[in-house]
């Protein structure tokens, strides 16, 4: 049987959702090895005056294997 953990983390990036969710795993998996999902919980970005989206934020979860 395997023990798996799951902890949250935040990113951003000044291009997309996607990449502040691959900064988060790029983070992480410095420190924890065996990452096996990132279920992403919330999204949002950062407006300017002009209406551009300056920054794009993710609350992930993510799992990983207790070995």
């Amino acid at each position: 049987m395997a023990v798996h953990k799951v902890i949250e983390l935040m990113a951003e990036s000044s291009k997309g959702w996607e990449e502040a969710a691959q900064a988060a795993v790029t983070e992480a998996s410095k420190t924890v090895k065996g990452i096996k999902s990132v279920w992403l919980k919330d999204m949002s970005a950062e407006v300017d005056d002009d209406g551009n989206i300056q920054k794009y934020r993710v609350n992930c979860k993510m799992t990983f294997e207790i070995k």
